[in-house]
Parts: C-alpha cells; sequence; structure tokens
C-alpha cells in the first residue's frame, strides 16, 4: 500500500533523483509524481532537466526560477548576520534548502499533492533541513526520502534504474559530491576525504589557483544601504547581478577557497571545501562596516546572536521560532548600516583597506592625536577610578584575608 498518492519530488536530474521516480511509483505505490527542479543560478541547462523526468516516469516536471529570491531574502538577511558557520563556512547551500523545501511546499498546495520527497542520504545535513523546513511550513505534508531507506549502494542504484527501462549512462564520473548555487559551491568526497590530502586544482571552478591571478592588486568599492549591499564602484545593480560580477572579481584573484573539517549535525565530522567567492567578500565588507555604524555594546552583542543564528540556519532551523526572533534583532541594527567598504582583492586575499559613511559613529576630533583633539584627558583619571574601583576593593579585601 503506498504512502502517499502525489507527491511533489525535488529532483536535480542525477541518478538518485532520478532513481527516486520508478522507486517511488513501483516500491511505495505513489500514483503521481510532480518534479520540481529549482534555478539558483548554478549555470545549468534545466530544460533538458526537465525532460528527464518526465522521460523518467513523471507525470509533471515544473522548473521553478528561484534565483533572486534566493539572494534576497535568503543570502541578504545571512549576509546583514554576518553569518559563518563554526567562523569560516558562509552558508552557501544551507541558505537553499528552506528556500527549495518552500516552494516544495507550495507546488504541493497548488497541484494537490499530499507529500513531497527528496533525494537526500541519512548521512548529511539537507535531510534535516529539508524535512524541517517542510514540517514547519505545513506540518500535514508527509515528508519522504527513498534514498535514506532504500539501502542501495550506487552500483545498486543504476541497476534498479535500469531495470525499470531508464537510461543512466555511466561515464568516468567524478570520484567528488558536488553541489551548486550561485553563492557557491561544495565538494566533498573521493580523495578529499582523507583530511591530510590537498585538494587539486580541479576541484575548484569559481576561483584561480594563486599562480593564475593578476600579479597586480584591484579595489572594489562595496555599497550597503541599511545593511544591504547595493552597489560596486559607484554602480546600482540588482541583487543578482551584483552577486555574479562579485563573484568573477573576486574569484579572479583567487579568493573564497574554504578547506575545513566540518562538524555536521547528525553527529560526524565531514572535510569540506567550498568556493564563496562574493559571500566571502560581502560578509568582510559588511561588517566592517558595521565597525564605524554601530554602537560598542550593539557590536559586542551581535556577535554571540551571529553564532546563533549560522548554527540555526546550518541546523536546518530558518523557519523556526527563535530564527525569527533574532531576524527582527538583526533588521533593527541594520538601520545605520549604509555606506561604502573598499577591499583589495589580491593573491587570494580580500582586505579592507578603506570604509565611509555618512551614518558613521567614528568621530576624528575625538579620536585624533593632532593639535585638532577634543577629547577631555583630564576626565579620564576619573573614569579610570570608577571603573578599576571593584577590582581595586577586591584586592584589598583578598590581601587582608
Amino acid at each position: 500500500m503506498g504512502r502517499a498518492e502525489k507527491v511533489v519530488l525535488a529532483y536535480s536530474g542525477g541518478v538518485d533523483t532520478t532513481v527516486c521516480i520508478p522507486y517511488l511509483m513501483n516500491e511505495w505505490g505513489v500514483k503521481e509524481i510532480i518534479t520540481l527542479a529549482a534555478d539558483l543560478g548554478q549555470g545549468d541547462e534545466l530544460e533538458p532537466i526537465r525532460k528527464k523526468a518526465l522521460t523518467a516516469g513523471a507525470t509533471q516536471s515544473l522548473v521553478a526560477d528561484l534565483t533572486e529570491e534566493f539572494i534576497t531574502e535568503y543570502a541578504f538577511p545571512a549576509i546583514a548576520a554576518n553569518a559563518l558557520y563554526e567562523n569560516r563556512y558562509p552558508l552557501s547551500t544551507a541558505l537553499a534548502r528552506p528556500l527549495i523545501a518552500r516552494a516544495l511546499v507550495e507546488a504541493a498546495a497548488k497541484y494537490g499533492a499530499d507529500a513531497v520527497a527528496h533525494g537526500c542520504t541519512g548521512k548529511g545535513n539537507d535531510q534535516v533541513r529539508f524535512d524541517v523546513s517542510i514540517s514547519a511550513l505545513n506540518p500535514s505534508l508527509k515528508v519522504l526520502a527513498p534514498a535514506r531507506e532504500w539501502g542501495m549502494s550506487r552500483e545498486e542504484t543504476i541497476a534498479f534504474g535500469e531495470k525499470c527501462g531508464l537510461e543512466l549512462p555511466v561515464k568516468k564520473s567524478s570520484p567528488y559530491s558536488i553541489d551548486r548555487n550561485l553563492l557557491g559551491r561544495s565538494i566533498e568526497a573521493g580523495p578529499l576525504e582523507d583530511p591530510w590530502n590537498e585538494p587539486l586544482e580541479e576541484v575548484f571552478l569559481m576561483t584561480k589557483g594563486i599562480a593564475d591571478t593578476p600579479n597586480e592588486p584591484e579595489y572594489v568599492e562595496i555599497g550597503f544601504v541599511q545593511g544591504i549591499p547595493t552597489s560596486l564602484n559607484g554602480s546600482d545593480l540588482s541583487p543578482v547581478a551584483l552577486v555574479t560580477q562579485l563573484n568573477d572579481l573576486a574569484g579572479r584573484h583567487g579568493v573564497g577557497r574554504i578547506d575545513m573539517v566540518e562538524n555536521r549535525l547528525v553527529g560526524i565530522k565531514s572535510r569540506e571545501i567550498y568556493e564563496a567567492p562574493a559571500l566571502l567578500v560581502l560578509i568582510a565588507a559588511h561588517r566592517d562596516l558595521e565597525s564605524l555604524t554601530l554602537t560598542a555594546d550593539v557590536t559586542h552583542y551581535k556577535r554571540g546572536i551571529e553564532e546563533t543564528y549560522s548554527q540555526l540556519v546550518y541546523n536546518g532551523l530558518w523557519y523556526s521560532p527563535l530564527k525569527n526572533a533574532l531576524d527582527a534583532f538583526i533588521q533593527k541594527t541594520q538601520e545605520r548600516v549604509t555606506g561604502t567598504v573598499r577591499v583589495k582583492l589580491f593573491k587570494g586575499t580580500a582586505t579592507i583597506v578603506g570604509r565611509k559613511s555618512d551614518k558613521a559613529l567614528y568621530t576624528e576630533e575625538l579620536a585624533t592625536y593632532s593639535s585638532d583633539d577634543q577629547f577631555d584627558h583630564k576626565a579620564a583619571e576619573g573614569f579610570i577610578y570608577v571603573w578599576g574601583l571593584p577590582t581595586r576593593v577586591w584586592s584589598e579585601k583578598t590581601r587582608q584575608g
């Protein structure tokens, strides 16, 4: 007896999600399958993928252009939060999952499906992100994860598909598992599973190796309005165009590579390679602009919020009450984060070399050591006395005791 009558399946065109179609129909008794391929600016030609799903047995095959929403509703809020999981990973892949989940739920409502499905295995983070996001958006929807339950090896999966009449030509495939969208690429598996192995240049696509980068630095000025990046080098750009151009600029200089062992939500450590040129530069520039426009107490308090925010996104809790509450705090802090940051791109580095803002709290007359100094130096003695009083009293009492 089938677990569902009509299913919307998140579809990538790969072996696993393609085999999911006959598997759901033949093994789980699903009568109708609607596939949904998400265009997140990954550069793939999605029309062949759409047709491939129909050939595999899908009753309908949808392609959703989600690129602009991806940047404006997911990436930009994460930049405002300076979101770096474990202070390194800018969540380029994790940010896409709640958006795809939302598209699945919306398609299920539109087409009257009683379940959604994905091709995630039981070992990764994405299964959690999809399942939790879907249940948050529509708790009544069933979530099916065939690849988590079928227990087939890669070879067995291909054999099952061929038995069902699918054409799955076996090429000399890459040993790597790769995910890509406009924000970046994640690369794992193959030789990378040994953390001692240096990644080969063949794994990179968005960033040049240092030897191939220009021998002269390039400067880029990034404009922000209330925490949102709006311009490059004085030219206002659409969100998608801004990220696309900055990816090219930074990637050409070898900026944006991350090699890390991260702690997965499922309890294992995983060696991951990431490329996220624009996202890393935007977060660095945004954080620097905040140093100019936010008060010290807000800046320091926000650091803890940012860490929690990053963990929530990584752990699939984009639609959770805590994440929503943190969004409100972060949005409030961005009211004065308007200005321009100048970044020097050179040989794999993105160095902040200048910043300016009409909202700046920096006051040159107070900071200067020149004759224009307006700071009241005499006030410092009384301030130090009061500031250090608890420590002095503690010291006196402990010495007596």
